[in-house]
């Protein structure tokens, strides 16, 4: 039922924002802005009504004679000023339940975000009771209507008994200090909501509570022709607790509860709030959530950038980004402009919801994800244009030179190239971490170690030919020993981890470079916990370097060498395991609970392995991914 709910939400808002954008620009749709807009209406309110206020009398007497003196003799600022302060509360309510009812279709309100979907729940009624409180201060019929209606509903409660309703069984009861009560009440809710509105953000990094100037002159200009066209006024003249109100224009935004008073039994109106009240307050800790979050939290290193940033379970990347301190380019935040556009280097991200013309899918097949939807799957190597958007550069990788000291042919398509640094230098890194190689026009192409970490004067990649590819082609075609390369590096975060857990290693294709450094890492270092290498390949020919894990495994009894292939010609004489390799890793093993996996591959490979391993009990906190895109060929010339 919520999921159906959501989905309906969703394509509604997603239909909305994408005719706002045609109309507006992505900028400036205010649906993308709707918590700053709502701020800005507090503060039109706030200072409306402290204009208003300044000239209203509290006494009984006088409340509907100074109201009517603002509207009549101040025309030019009484008057407006009061139909400006009502139609602002009214925007207001209206902003903030579609900024509660995006969220909620979003699904923006589990995990850490449930301390501001909690206090955005206690912010509606805040609002609805302060602005429900607003209208008793005229003291005209429609004032009388709203403190009797409300006054009847709160006696219902046994902690009051109905000793509220005698303040009004005749005119004589209602006093001049029960108008300063109410003008008190007035003054210290709306400080209450404007402390629960920055409380309600401070979770949220770089919340902006300021729209753009366009969208708050629209704003102004809108409430101003509103206020000219049809002015707010007193209803009825003045009260009279001696007649009963029989008709009144209700204004349906923040009074609509209270006809339900008189159609009701006033106890059912009550469950009726409770209930609501508790299953939004509620709703974080509901099922369905909309997409299966990742437990615990990942790590994101930010290209150029070496220094880890934390992912909380479900945040976006953005968030993440903004919260520890990076300057990130972003707009709208909804997935609608493109600005925060980036490119995932390695590991896997969910790409979140997002209007198709802010990232089409030609550069979502690239590898690109916008921050502001995206949440990770995996640990992740994201990079961004640094001074694009407003970024602030970065601390950058150094750049270094090696030359090429060897080309071996480990395959018909598979090349290891050995690169040897400067005389005198090494370089350190952790078993698994990769490097970019930076091409003549500044591009990149990332490749692991393949070497182990104690082999720091040599670099050794292992490089598959991509028809098409710009790097790979070269190798296989021009390079030569002696050839100079620059790079950058080390980057990434698919490393080993401390504990004592038995590991997996699941290999696709060349995916089997960074596991080779982690394995030969592993053994110099001595560490003991059982390892299994799963090898998936499509013919026996793409089993590269067989002998060598074979090697492992007979030297080294805590290791276990298992490979598969997807697709065995008949001349490769294959008898051992066939079909995808992490199919063949769980017919081993059912169970996966206090194991933990290393999977590396294509991002195919790894988005089928990963729900499949997740669904056999693994923690999602024990899955450590390396998904890697192979760049896009250059289009063919036209003619």
């Amino acid at each position: 039922m919520i999921r159906a709910l959501q989905g309906l939400l969703r394509a509604l808002f997603m239909r909305a924002e994408a005719l706002f954008n045609g109309a507006f620009g992505d900028r400036l749709n205010p649906l993308y802005h709707l918590g700053a807009i709502t701020f800005f209406l507090f503060w039109v309110i706030a200072g409306s009504g402290l204009y208003l206020y300044a000239f209203f009398e509290t006494g009984v007497g006088a409340a509907y004679a100074s109201v009517e003196a603002l509207t009549g003799r101040q025309w030019f600022a009484g008057g407006i000023l009061r139909s400006v302060h009502r139609y602002a509360s009214d925007a207001m309510v209206l902003t903030m339940l579609l900024h509660l009812l995006r969220h909620f279709a979003f699904d923006r309100f589990r995990a850490f975000r449930w301390f501001s979907w909690v206090t955005g729940v206690a912010l509606v009624w805040g609002v609805y009771v302060s602005g429900i409180n607003g209208y008793m201060l005229p003291w005209d019929r429609l004032a009388q209507f709203v403190i009797v209606a409300s006054f009847e509903w709160l006696d219902w409660l046994p902690s009051f008994g109905g000793t509220l309703m005698r303040n009004f069984i005749y005119p004589s009861s209602v006093n001049d200090r029960f108008f300063s009560l109410l003008s008190f009440i007035h003054i210290g809710l709306p400080l209450v909501v404007l402390l629960l509105m920055f409380v309600h953000v401070q979770r949220v990094p770089k919340a902006r509570t300021n729209p753009p100037r366009a969208i708050m002159l629209s704003l102004g200009a809108t409430l101003l022709a509103l206020a000219l066209v049809r002015p707010a006024l007193s209803q009825g003249g003045a009260a009279d607790l001696g007649v009963v109100v029989a008709q009144l224009d209700l204004d349906w935004f923040l009074l609509a509860l209270l006809p339900l008073l008189y159609l009701w039994p006033l106890g059912q109106v009550w469950a009726l709030v409770a209930g609501a009240t508790a299953l939004l307050a509620a709703l974080p800790w509901l099922p369905p959530a909309r997409r299966r979050a990742p437990q615990g939290e990942f790590h994101m290193t930010l290209h150029p950038s070496t220094q880890p940033v934390t992912l909380r379970r479900g945040e976006t990347l953005l968030d993440a980004g903004l919260r520890q301190g990076l300057a990130l380019p972003y707009e709208c935040r909804s997935g609608g402009c493109g600005v925060c556009l980036c490119t995932v280097l390695h590991g896997r991200v969910d790409p979140g919801i997002y209007q198709r013309s802010a990232l089409p899918d030609a550069l979502r097949a690239q590898g690109k994800a916008l921050m502001c939807c995206a949440t990770a799957l995996s640990d992740l190597d994201i990079e961004v244009e640094a001074g694009a958007g407003g970024v602030a550069p970065r601390p950058a990788v150094p750049v270094r030179e090696a030359e090429v000291e060897r080309l071996e042919l480990l395959a018909p398509d598979m090349m290891r190239v050995t690169l040897a640094l400067p005389r005198g230098e090494t370089i350190g890194f952790a078993a698994g971490q990769y490097i970019n190689i930076l091409l003549e026009d500044g591009q990149r192409r990332a490749f692991s170690f393949a070497n182990p970490p104690q082999q720091r004067e040599r670099i050794e990649l292992h490089v598959r030919h991509i028809p098409g590819g710009r790097f790979t082609g070269a190798v296989f075609t021009r390079m030569k020993p002696g050839d100079r390369l620059r790079f950058e590096g080390p980057l990434g975060s698919f490393t080993l981890s401390e504990s004592t857990h038995p590991i997996l290693f699941v290999a696709g294709a060349t995916g089997f470079a960074p596991v080779k450094s982690i394995v030969e890492d592993a053994f110099a270092r001595g560490v003991t916990r059982p390892m299994w290498l799963y090898w998936g390949v499509r013919r026996r020919a793409d089993l590269y370097a067989q002998a060598l894990a074979e090697q492992w495994q007979r030297e080294h009894a805590n290791f276990r060498f298992v490979p598969v292939l997807s697709e065995p010609a008949v001349q490769d004489a294959w008898t051992g395991r066939t079909g995808l390799v992490h199919e063949a890793m769980l017919a081993d093993f059912s169970d996966l609970r206090a194991h933990e996996i290393y999977v590396c591959g294509s991002v195919r490979m790894v988005e089928a392995a990963v729900p499949a391993f997740l669904a056999h009990g693994l923690d999602e906190g024990a899955c450590f991914s390396d998904a890697f895109l192979p760049a896009a060929a250059p289009p063919p010339a036209s003619r």
